[in-house]
């Protein structure tokens, strides 16, 4: 797909937010790591599952429900696809990635961690893939290990290993970092975590909208994204598990849907990935995410990946050559994302400023507080983008970051 203006315009066309206006200027949206906008198709096909679908799956013989059920398996297969997983029965529908990696500490969690034993996290991680952890090593009795960064911000490898022991059990690793877009070489990850029989957890939140995933060739035993940072529904993502683990784990949530047979003296319960999927699940949500996941992949990955490429690098020249404003850019590939500090103003302020002229930024801590004490400073600004974003944009932020110092002196 070549990206010329006329191609970016007719993509830009699919999104409806990008075309409205904040405080009398154009919206510039560029805060794609925390959600990312929908294209009108996902927006459509949201509406069609309440008003043509509503039934609920699994559990119907009407024609909705089993309606229903054949849209909202057929979205598990996608998932499958678009992972590169060996089976779709490998795929648990969750909420996001955070109630991911708390199902897999919850309930792989104390069948491997025991007294004593470790759990390694980098210092990379969001909050989600390190407060669960965190938890689980404080009921177990265990100990956190948190693995540190470069002195660029990325993840030391070498430490890494130095790090691993006989105790580990558990290594649980971002694929990029939502603060610096530091991309980590998982797979090296995974091989050295078999080297100690540790098993590794992936959070794959900020890498999926930008990369093709294949989580054979990652050597991973669980990965998990969000769908509403790929183009799709709040609420909804999914966790990909190894099938021989995820047949050993017992049901993290219990109730309707996940049983086989219910008596006054037991419970029998499903197969995976039904066992983790308790209640009715966001059945409009799950089917919209396919839809965003068809979209998102139509665009091809190299035509996604040039352009990204293309606007980080004038993002980093344009915003390198601004006084008094430092970036902090790791070392080694990266993806879109941009963190920086306006000397002497806090980054709440510029983000600010920011959203007065119609730029959409984020600011502060980035559910990241270990990443930050590591990088030595309390917050930062980040622009963070997307294909759908433009070269003008950039130059708009650019020209909007030049007088924030002088307005807050």
């Amino acid at each position: 797909m070549s990206h010329g203006n006329a191609e970016l315009r007719a993509r830009r066309a699919d999104f409806p937010a990008l075309a409205q206006w904040v405080h009398g200027k154009p919206l510039i949206y560029l805060d794609n790591a925390s959600t990312s906008q929908k294209p009108q198709v996902v927006l459509d096909r949201l509406q069609a599952a309440y008003r043509e679908r509503c039934g609920n799956v699994h559990r119907g013989v009407h024609w909705l429900s089993q309606t229903a059920t054949t849209e909202f398996e057929a979205v598990r297969e996608k998932v499958q696809v678009f992972l590169g997983a060996p089976s779709s029965s490998e795929v648990i529908f969750t909420r996001g990635t955070t109630e991911s990696i708390n199902l897999v500490a919850g309930s792989l969690g104390p069948l491997r961690v025991g007294a004593d034993d470790e759990v390694l996290v980098t210092a990379l991680e969001h909050h989600s893939n390190f407060v669960p952890w965190q938890q689980l090593c404080q009921r177990q009795h265990a100990k956190l290990v948190v693995s540190p960064l470069l002195p660029s911000g990325g993840l030391d490898l070498a430490a890494l290993r130095q790090r691993l022991s006989a105790r580990t059990r558990i290594v649980a690793c971002t694929h990029a970092s939502n603060v610096t877009g530091a991309l980590v070489d998982v797979a090296a990850v995974t091989t050295l975590a078999k080297q100690v029989g540790a098993l590794t957890v992936i959070d794959g939140a900020q890498a999926v909208p930008h990369l093709p995933v294949d989580v054979q060739k990652l050597g991973c035993d669980f990965y998990c994204f969000s769908g509403h940072k790929v183009l799709g529904p709040w609420g909804v993502g999914a966790l990909w598990g190894r099938s021989e683990l995820l047949q050993q784990m017992p049901p993290w949530q219990t109730g309707g849907g996940m049983v086989q047979s219910v008596t006054a003296e037991r419970t029998e319960f499903q197969p995976p990935p039904q066992r983790f999927e308790a209640g009715t699940p966001a059945v409009a949500e799950v089917i919209a995410l396919g839809v965003a996941l068809d979209y998102l992949q139509s665009l091809g990955w190299a035509a996604i990946a040039g352009h990204e490429a293309r606007l980080l690098q004038l993002t980093l020249d344009r915003l390198q050559s601004i006084a008094g404003l430092r970036l902090l850019v790791p070392d080694g590939p990266k993806v879109p994302v941009v963190s920086f500090l306006v000397e002497g103003v806090h980054p709440h302020d510029v983000g600010t400023a920011l959203d007065l002229q119609g730029i959409a930024v984020r600011a502060g801590l980035h559910c990241a507080e270990p990443l930050m004490s590591a990088l030595g400073v309390r917050g930062t600004v980040r622009a963070s983008l997307s294909f759908y974003n433009t070269v003008e944009e950039i130059e708009a932020l650019r020209e909007a970051l030049l007088p924030v110092r002088q307005m807050f002196q």
